[in-house]
């Protein structure tokens, strides 16, 4: 029991009920699951807020509050908590990210005080497999080592650049961003085809808990696209994904990119439901 408080800020002693609520749709929740597994819930160790919302003295939702705001198994009464919390300490975060009702009904509460947003992406399919993809894998397709850093880092800029719409150089001149990329390749999550010191095929293995693990910053240079290059190294990294990280391999992508969304059918993610973002 937490007591009678609606939402506090939860802290390790809360990890066990955070994990059983995460636990209930490890695919949709990955993400907030993997800070939690890495880092438990204390928020200088958390980098963020994990904030709860308790009905009839029971933890039943959660909303992740640090650079994203993401609610997770949050009814209307919950969201209306959280928006009030979030409202109360004014946007820290640089997205709102998560299920497409609570993250509207979120942003619908939240929007005369923090908008306009810079982008909204309103539909954002969730996609998720746990089979080895029958497509042949590209044997060229392997972990990258540190020192490619420097061949590799600016496909990652370039790809987050054609994504979210603005460099992630920007504002600190890419020091989060280059130490976050600099992180993945230590921990043999990020992937890349490289061919004559150039990458023709990447993605990352962003977040990981021990049932699920979300495919991110897949990507193939404008003028390579069209060739099954994408295909061929989906099937790679999930097949290595579904080896040696995780027993399901996930991933969210625009509604509007239709020709993603084709190629990962193709490799055999099927949909299991929808995000939606808020860019700031």
């Amino acid at each position: 029991m937490l007591g009678s408080i609606p939402v506090r800020v939860l802290d390790d002693r809360h990890r066990a009920e955070a994990l059983a609520i995460l636990d209930a749709d490890p695919v949709s929740n990955v993400f907030v699951s993997s800070r939690v597994h890495a880092a438990g819930l204390d928020p200088r160790r958390l980098g963020a807020q994990m904030w709860g919302y308790l009905r009839d003295g029971r933890l039943v939702s959660l909303c992740y509050s640090g650079a994203n705001l993401i609610p997770v198994a949050a009814g209307p009464e919950a969201v209306r908590a959280f928006a009030e919390r979030a409202q109360a300490q004014g946007r820290r975060c640089s997205s709102i990210v998560g299920p497409v009702g609570p993250v509207g009904e979120l942003w619908e509460i939240l929007a005369p005080y923090w908008g306009p947003p810079r982008a909204v992406r309103a539909e954002q399919p969730v996609m998720a497999t746990s089979a080895v993809p029958s497509v042949p894998a590209d044997p060229g397709v392997r972990r990258v080592r540190m020192e490619e850093f420097d061949i590799v880092y600016p496909a990652c800029v370039a790809m987050f650049t054609e994504e979210v719409g603005i460099s992630p150089d920007s504002g600190d001149g890419g020091v989060l961003y280059r130490a976050r990329v600099a992180e993945l390749i230590r921990d043999g999550r990020a992937f890349a085809r490289i061919e004559d010191g150039r990458v023709v095929f990447k993605a990352e293995i962003g977040a990981v808990t021990p049932r699920a693990c979300q495919v991110q910053g897949v990507w193939v240079p404008p003028d390579l696209r069209g060739q099954g290059r994408a295909a061929a190294g989906m099937a790679a990294v999930v097949g290595e994904a579904l080896r040696s990280v995780a027993p399901t391999v996930s991933l969210y992508v625009n509604d509007y990119n239709t020709r993603a969304r084709a190629v990962y059918r193709r490799v055999g993610f099927t949909e299991l439901g929808s995000f939606m973002s808020i860019l700031f």
